[in-house]
């Protein structure tokens, strides 16, 4: 099967069918030596995505960003108010009491892009489903994987 192909398959049914439209066309994938699947794509040498053990994807905020011009993508968004902004940013969790908005696709343990103002400023895991952020006042809503300012320290914008 063509590699490209089952990413955008992968892309589908993780996020919504149509959002694998957004996918740039020059990517270029990396595969393991040992077993010959796909580790890692990139894109114009910035990392998009890598490839999980149990099959889903580790998305990265430049790749969220793409994929966010798709609306059906932003349903597994969620979106932080100004005075959580700056510490998601540095890559602290995301607590329920600064959620300003949720998307209905979230789910326990899935890839979360974290919005302010339109525009990704992490990406997480996320403790609870998008109902359980709506009705929570307390507690962590996603735990922040990658930042844009936790890389080399500067922001990645």
């Amino acid at each position: 099967m063509d590699q490209v192909l089952k990413l955008k398959y992968t892309l589908d049914a993780l996020f919504g069918s149509g959002v694998s439209k957004n996918l740039p066309k020059n990517i270029k994938i990396t595969f393991s030596r040992k077993n010959g699947r796909m580790k890692t794509v990139t894109h114009e040498e910035k990392l998009l995505c890598t490839l999980r053990i149990d099959g889903g994807l580790a998305i990265s905020p430049y790749f969220a960003q793409i994929l966010l011009k798709n609306k059906k993508f932003k349903e597994n968004c969620l979106e932080v108010n100004q005075n959580a902004a700056p510490f998601v940013e540095e890559g602290k969790s995301v607590f329920c009491k600064h959620v300003v908005w949720c998307g209905k696709n979230i789910r326990i343990a899935s890839d979360t892009p974290i919005l302010y103002k339109n525009k990704v400023i992490a990406v997480g895991k996320a403790v609870l489903s998008s109902s359980m952020i709506s009705d929570f006042n307390r507690g962590i809503a996603v735990k922040v994987r990658d930042s844009l300012k936790s890389r080399n320290g500067e922001s990645q914008s």
